[in-house]
């Protein structure tokens, strides 16, 4: 998935400055495609340049002037275009993972200590998801949100990220316990190599 699907799909929610757009990214899309402010500028005006989008300069006062960006017929056009694709299976690039796969030869110490800032990342995340969650559905129901809000892939994105934060925990948890179990248990003895 190219970032300009990303920016073309948040767009979605309506005219936006570059510095909202970023704010958009963490807030929401950052729960499953990650880029940073310098990366959003460039794609902006290379999708510009290609009429993807439109941009407005904005005059203010005390302050630079900004400009807006919104989705032009030929972006929609695009967005269709590429959820109409089938998209291609993810894969999991995660650098704690091959560090607790080597763990037996490595420093246990030091991954526990991976694990558990991972754990809090996590923590800290589910617990911003939750907030978005309860800004979204607004003292509604879940079901009554999703009959009658005008956009809900926001919402669906917003929970598979929730679910994929909530198995990080659940996951760091489990292997710190291994962990910690493994390091109070005697050596096991090695036979010969």
């Amino acid at each position: 998935m190219a970032l300009r699907n990303a920016i073309m799909s948040t767009l979605l929610e309506g005219e936006a400055s570059g510095y909202d757009l970023t704010k958009a990214f963490d807030a929401s899309v950052a729960n499953f495609w990650m880029a940073t402010p310098q990366q959003l500028y460039r794609e902006l005006d290379r999708m510009k340049a290609e009429g993807l989008i439109s941009a407005r300069v904005v005059e203010q006062e005390r302050r630079p002037n900004k400009r807006l960006f919104s989705l032009t017929e030929a972006g929609r056009t695009a967005l269709r275009s590429f959820t109409a694709s089938p998209p291609r299976p993810s894969a999991i690039r995660d650098e704690l993972l091959v560090q607790v796969q080597a763990v037996d030869a490595g420093d246990p110490d030091a991954v526990r200590a991976a694990l558990l800032e991972r754990l809090t990342w996590a923590q800290a995340k589910i617990a911003r998801y939750e907030r978005l969650r309860a800004r979204l559905l607004d003292g509604r129901f879940e079901d009554e949100y999703l009959a009658t809000a005008e956009r809900i892939g926001p919402y669906l994105t917003l929970m598979r990220g929730l679910s994929f934060e909530l198995e990080n925990q659940r996951w760091c948890e489990q292997a710190l316990a291994v962990l910690e179990r493994r390091a109070a248990a005697p050596a096991p003895v090695r036979g010969p190599a």
